[in-house]
């Protein structure tokens, strides 16, 4: 089965109709991602019957959800993204770092669900997932398989989650709620870093023909649907900032890299607004900024490998943050001592400190990596960075209680608290950050051949072909080609015909 995910034709018609029936008899209803990118677009129709249903749900609805305008607190949706502008008081600069929530986003409240709703549509639409004969497989560090095996449910069909067996035990309570058999949870040996681990046990699976592999790292669908909607996203919030504060310009966008989906929003920013786009990954694993190795807890980051979805040629700086910093700043956000401390000493608005708790450990990475980007172009008031809060804190409170035993035995007391904002905030540095010349970008890019070309069977053109630009603003001629199909799908399904919800596409 080709591994890319870019198709746009009917592969095998025998698993086109199965899937038509399945869907047909589970009602499930496929949105388009022009309707992802733009809530405003979905059908009345489906957005009141969607008030009845719980965004925590298995629901097929629900993947009318996956998206970053729904409502706080509620079951509709808002027409910018929920977000909060991080004050100086908390970061120690003088520029806009604006952090969109990814902890609305349905059934896993994180906006990974996203990426795996863009892997796995396009295997529907084109014949090449059977959801009554074939597995899902959702190789993750977490985040992501959750995403899978939720869209899995949903369609009745299995899907198994591969994720290393040093992850967080929220993840796993999660996934042991959701699977449809203990088995569906495969453990690989080690932590975030052991990426290659899960590639070997895929490859496994892969000699099963009934397993299919949405390999997160190399489908094109978790880019595009970042670039579309997280993209958009992005500019929406970005604009309506800006409009409160003339002279603003939008000068950054930073996230982790991770499968590098969330990376391709800043293809998207960078072409709308001529902004830099940043990665940032662990020091204790520094694989883009050093070609460097290790191990580290900055959980959802990934690294020891170059995703073949990252657009390296167009990725304009290359960072590192320590765990210590972000298991350290875990346990100040989410602690009442912490809290206390900077709501009383630092006078940090109760309405920020609040918000905090919804930053998982890669949120703070993005934070730190944000006011590292700040410093290192003294930007100011104007100047404006955007970043993703992708999961919460409620998603690390076992490892806060480790961080609490181990580093703080005898109690986190307002000294301590003191020390982490002093060391983890207002000393972040710019250090560990690299401008990338033609040079350097030719360098990472190059590192990825090990992963890609010799370990998973990418032939070397395919592999070369991504370096060129063209290469991927071609790419985005896919979405309204899939759009077209996932409407071409529906109207087979005759379930958005019967809703009075007849596509627009």
């Amino acid at each position: 089965m080709p591994k890319l995910g870019l198709e746009t034709h009917v592969v095998d018609n025998n698993v086109y109709k199965n899937s038509v029936k399945r869907f047909k008899d589970a009602g499930i209803i496929l949105p388009s991602f022009a309707e992802l990118a733009d809530p405003s677009q979905i059908p009345q129709s489906i957005t009141q019957a969607l008030v009845d249903v719980d965004p925590g749900a298995a629901a097929s609805l629900n993947l009318f959800r996956v998206h970053w305008f729904n409502e706080a607190g509620g079951r509709g949706t808002q027409k910018i993204p929920d977000h909060i502008v991080l004050p100086k008081s908390l970061t120690g600069v003088s520029a806009r770092i604006i952090v969109l929530f990814g902890d609305l986003f349905p059934m896993i409240q994180t906006h990974k669900v996203l990426a795996a709703y863009g892997c796995l549509a396009p295997r529907i639409i084109t014949g090449q997932f059977d959801p009554i004969t074939h597995r899902a497989v959702w190789p993750s560090t977490g985040n992501y398989c959750r995403g899978g095996v939720a869209i899995s449910k949903i369609m009745g069909c299995r899907g198994v989650a591969v994720l290393p067996a040093g992850m967080s035990r929220e993840r796993f309570q999660w996934l042991e709620n959701w699977v449809m058999e203990p088995e569906d949870i495969i453990k690989t040996p080690g932590s975030e870093s052991n990426v290659k681990e899960i590639y070997d046990k895929c490859n496994e699976l892969d000699a099963d023909a009934q397993n299919i592999i949405f390999n997160q790292f190399c489908e094109f669908g978790n880019s595009l649907s970042h670039y579309l909607c997280t993209g958009r996203a992005m500019e929406s919030v970005y604009e309506t900032a800006a409009g409160t504060r003339p002279g603003s310009r939008l000068r950054a966008f930073v996230a982790s890299s991770g499968s590098a989906g969330t990376l391709a929003a800043g293809d998207y920013l960078k072409e709308k607004f001529g902004s830099l786009t940043a990665v940032v990954e662990a020091l204790e694993c520094p694989t883009i900024l050093y070609n460097g190795f290790g191990e580290h807890n900055i959980q959802g980051i990934g690294d020891k490998h170059i995703p073949f979805i990252h657009n390296v040629m167009k990725t304009d700086l290359a960072m590192a943050v320590s765990e210590v910093s972000t298991d350290a700043l875990n346990v100040l956000f989410n602690t009442k001592t912490g809290r206390d401390y900077l709501v009383e000493r630092k006078e940090i608005p109760w309405s920020v400190v609040e918000a905090l708790g919804r930053f998982g450990l890669s949120s703070i990475c993005n934070i730190m990596a944000a006011v590292k980007i700040a410093k290192h172009y003294d930007m100011g008031p104007d100047d404006v960075i955007m970043t993703v809060a992708t999961d919460g804190a409620e998603l690390y409170r076992t490892e806060r209680d480790k961080v609490l035993k181990e580093t703080y035995s005898t109690g986190f007391s307002d000294l301590d608290a003191a020390e982490v904002f002093g060391r983890d905030l207002m000393g972040i540095t710019t250090d560990h950050l690299l401008e990338l010349s033609h040079l350097d970008r030719q360098r990472i890019f190059n590192l990825g051949y090990y992963t890609w070309v010799e370990q998973q069977g990418v032939t070397i053109e395919e592999f070369t072909a991504r370096r060129e630009n063209h290469f991927w603003t071609g790419l985005r001629e896919l979405i309204p080609v899939w759009d077209e199909m996932i409407a071409e799908f529906n109207s087979k399904t005759g379930l958005r015909k019967s809703t009075g919800a007849e596509s627009k596409v």
